[in-house]
């Protein structure tokens, strides 16, 4: 629900009131520069408007709900706003950057009222005495990998088997910590892969396209059929209200709306103007983003819809969409200075290629021609423009249709960062993408933190 960067912020902040077990006085939060980016210009759903990293945190800790992790503000009452407006002026929160810590990372520390302590044989009366708790949050937005109370380990991910100072395992002592706690990063050998989880390693077009052919659909339809209901509910909110700068709704006015390529872009980029702007609906995201949810989602529906195909292939297509933008992450990461639109962009043409009956080799070329067409578009933030970098992406995925499918044209090995197959291409943006824009994205956010 809202931009998944400060919901992640939010859901932290709510955590680690919770393990204090109570509500903090103030609380400090530190986070890498790529967390600023992603809060600085969208709004923090249901705070009435607000935006920033201090606003998503107190709202976290003033009404957010962690368990319904990124649906954290969901139970965030009107009534409270004042309240997280006025501890906002008040600077109840903290902000510091986490200097040379790359993609995904929150830590907020939580600090109690002080109390007197009590006078003992050993200690001297009127000590303050004040509770913190820590809670670390990285690779995925609800990645809990470290809780402290008091000073005291509480859990470690990277150390399931770690003892606090009482002895105990941390597993062993505050179990209910580490509910819903993200497995540890696995090893890899391959540099050039994203450092962020090396989840998607064993993803490959060609055993996607074996998957989405052969899967039982009572395995996925559940996950699906939330994308498909909650993602055209939020577009069709954004082509209904005045959000954002209403790219959706201005692409519908000016072009011929009885095309589906156009319906296709307009849909998704509305859904987008809604969630920039604060509404409070909830999407199905996919590699930690919503825009990329509806991306990767709603021109494939469309096409379905316009194709008149059935459900069971409209659910094996987003199977194929979803997992062709999943493969990209492994090298990309899921953040960086390349706009995650691209990435989605490419899995929405396969989907709809899918759709269209595209044997393994036709998917390939549109696939190639996809990502080989729109992939230098910055990501300077979330913000109302992300809707317009999704219409602008998903028409380079539109033209990689008509080359690849229609026409059978790819771009050929050796030409730019095409490779000699679809897995070879998407290696070598990957790299570029997260290394060889690695100093771009340190000048973007530079520029960013002096305004």
């Amino acid at each position: 629900m809202g931009c998944t960067e400060p919901i992640a912020v939010a859901y932290a902040a709510a955590y680690a009131r919770d393990v204090l077990g109570m509500r903090p006085e103030r609380i400090e939060l530190r986070v890498s520069a790529n967390i600023v980016k992603n809060v600085k210009g969208v709004t923090v759903p249901n705070t009435g408007g607000m935006r920033g990293l201090e606003a998503a945190a107190i709202a976290g800790v003033v009404g957010g709900d962690a368990a319904r992790k990124l649906e954290v503000l969901q139970s965030l009452d009107p009534g409270q706003l004042e309240e997280v407006r006025r501890l906002v002026q008040e600077g109840m929160c903290k902000v510091s950057l986490a200097e040379g810590i790359e993609g995904l990372y929150i830590e907020v520390w939580a600090f109690a009222p002080p109390e007197e302590k009590a006078a003992s044989a050993t200690e001297t009366a009127g000590v303050p005495v004040q509770a913190s708790a820590h809670v670390v949050v990285e690779h995925t937005h609800t990645g809990i990998a470290l809780v402290e109370k008091d000073g005291r380990l509480v859990f470690d991910r990277n150390n399931a088997k770690a003892a606090d100072t009482s002895g105990q395992s941390t597993m062993e002592l505050r179990r209910d910590e580490c509910a819903g706690c993200d497995a540890a990063p696995r090893e890899s050998s391959m540099a050039f892969v994203s450092a962020d989880r090396h989840e998607y390693a064993f993803l490959n077009v060609r055993d996607i396209l074996e998957f989405a052919d052969t899967l039982r659909l009572r395995d996925i339809e559940a996950p699906l059929r939330a994308q498909i209901e909650l993602n055209q509910a939020i577009a069709q909110e954004g082509l209904k209200g005045d959000w954002g700068v209403s790219v959706g709704k201005t692409l519908m006015k000016y072009r011929d709306a009885s095309d589906v390529r156009v319906r296709a872009r307009a849909l998704a980029a509305a859904g987008s103007d809604a969630r920039m702007a604060g509404c409070p609906m909830p999407v199905v995201i996919n590699s930690g983003s919503g825009n990329q949810g509806l991306t990767v989602s709603l021109p494939v529906i469309e096409f379905a819809r316009t194709l008149k195909v059935g459900e069971e292939k409209l659910l094996r297509a987003l199977a194929v969409s979803n997992l062709v933008a999943l493969e990209q992450k492994e090298y990309v990461g899921k953040l960086s200075a390349y706009c995650g639109a691209v990435s989605a962009a490419v899995g929405a043409a396969a989907g709809i290629a899918y759709l269209q009956g595209a044997s393994y080799e036709q998917l390939s070329a549109v696939v190639i021609d996809s990502i080989a067409t729109a992939d230098g578009i910055l990501c300077d933030g979330a913000k109302s423009s992300c809707a317009a970098k999704i219409a602008t992406a998903l028409e380079s995925a539109m033209l990689a249709l008509e080359l690849g499918m229609h026409e059978g044209r790819r771009f050929r090995d050796g030409e730019g960062l095409a490779g000699a197959d679809v897995e070879e291409t998407i290696r070598n943006v990957g790299i570029v993408a997260k290394n060889g824009m690695r100093a771009t994205d340190a000048e973007i956010i530079r520029v960013m933190l002096e305004r």
